[in-house]
């Protein structure tokens, strides 16, 4: 049986975050390629984590700096190593090639840190953000480093696609578009959800731990809900999210229908009650897994040119898009207060997950990518000059910085 070894920057929480339903669909694609599936990470176990138990996946802890994980991975000897985000490719990505040279590398970008982290630093300064603002940040060349590392990064978002290809001018050789891999729906899905009547409220929600989530609901107290309930006074907007911090209860306020609520136990059940999610995203990168539940819930939504960026292609959005304050707060009460509307729009959904999300496709696709990298794996690294020269001893800091720490925790 092959194997495969993923390498968590945490273990994964699908409830908590779009990053761990990404990876949990990722270990359902290698489940039905019949891959024997080891999941590994040196994060904390948190009560709210997956339970890979159930589906026949082994769960480890490792340990940083440590040459113990060289010992566990050489036993093992996995046939693909999947890391989680270019950190940890950073962290472990020298001693898989040390010690499994064969295994195919994949790194899982999740969104490009580079992007999410240039366009903050851009928000926190007032300033116009440019992409070429992203050559002069570390964490673009450690990121970009990884990606030519590995023997196949997958990209979620088309954008960052043609970013990574035009302004970088990474080859696609090592390059797969791979967004969220899900089921295809059917108009008879809608109606299984409450319909415009039963629905009440406008919801927003998003993990804390992600600061552009924090920053669109700040957006939302300050600035958007306040023009919304002006014209809609009986309104409340409920706020959903994992890891609340104190500033973030602190915006409770019931007098004002602005309603913090926190983690949702079923995140799936609090979307398809509302009847409209509010997304004002301001900075971030990848594809929002908000956004996609609203879709599989037939929730319609408002969003910014950010939020839906690289989503839904050239097809209608289920709802509205706009980054003007006043006209976002206009379209979001439209959309509230219109059935007609909200029926046409919540139908766009449908078509969007069906034609840029199926899951069959995508595993084809991915499937075949590695099959033809595992034919011949020589050739393609020899193809990728860029990668075997990063790999050279002379450009591993990663590697000296982590055996520099072991050599220190052992005195």
């Amino acid at each position: 049986m092959k194997k495969v070894l993923f390498i968590g920057l945490v273990f994964p929480e699908s409830t908590s975050t779009a990053a761990g339903s990404r990876i949990l669909q990722l270990l359902h694609f290698f489940l039905e390629e019949n891959y024997q599936i080891t999941f590994a990470s040196a994060a904390q176990i948190t009560p709210y984590i997956d339970n890979l138990k159930s589906l026949a996946i082994d769960s480890i802890s490792i340990e940083l700096n440590n040459t113990s994980f060289d010992k566990f991975i050489t036993t093992l000897q996995p046939d693909v190593v999947v890391f989680d985000r270019f950190i940890t490719e950073e962290q472990f990505g020298w001693r898989v090639t040390e010690n499994c040279p064969k295994a195919i590398r994949v790194l899982d970008t999740e969104d490009l840190h580079c992007l999410r982290h240039g366009r903050l630093e851009a928000f926190k300064k007032n300033a116009t953000f440019e992409l070429n603002q992203l050559n002069q940040l570390d964490i673009t060349k450690r990121e970009i480093a990884s990606i030519y590392r590995c023997d196949l990064s997958l990209i979620i978002s088309p954008y960052e696609y043609q970013l990574l290809i035009d302004h970088f001018k990474i080859p696609e050789t090592i390059l797969i578009e791979l967004p969220f891999m899900l089921d295809d729906l059917s108009k008879d899905t809608l109606f299984e959800k409450p319909t415009f009547d039963e629905r009440h409220d406008f919801i927003s929600i998003g993990n804390f731990r992600h600061e552009p989530n924090w920053q669109s609901v700040l957006y939302l107290k300050k600035t958007i809900w306040p023009l919304i309930r002006k014209q809609l006074p009986n309104s409340k907007l409920f706020i959903y999210g994992s890891y609340p911090s104190q500033k973030v209860t602190d915006l409770h306020n019931e007098k004002e229908g602005f309603i913090v609520k926190g983690r949702a136990d079923d995140a799936h059940k609090v979307v398809s009650n509302a009847r409209v999610l509010l997304t004002p995203l301001q900075i971030g990168a990848g594809l929002k897994g908000k956004l996609i539940d609203a879709m599989l819930n037939g929730t319609p939504s408002v969003t910014t040119t950010i939020g839906a960026e690289g989503m839904h292609n050239n097809l209608s959005w289920n709802g509205f898009i706009n980054d003007n304050p006043k006209t976002f707060a206009d379209k979001a009460v439209q959309l509230y207060s219109n059935r007609d509307i909200w029926e046409q729009l919540q139908q766009h959904g449908i078509e969007i997950i069906n034609s840029i999300y199926s899951k069959k496709q995508l595993s084809e696709k991915l499937s075949e990518r590695i099959i033809k990298i595992h034919q011949d794996l020589d050739l393609h690294r020899d193809q990728n000059f860029m990668g075997s020269m990063l790999q050279h001893h002379t450009m591993k800091s990663t590697k000296y910085l982590s055996k520099w720490i072991e050599e220190k925790n052992l005195h």
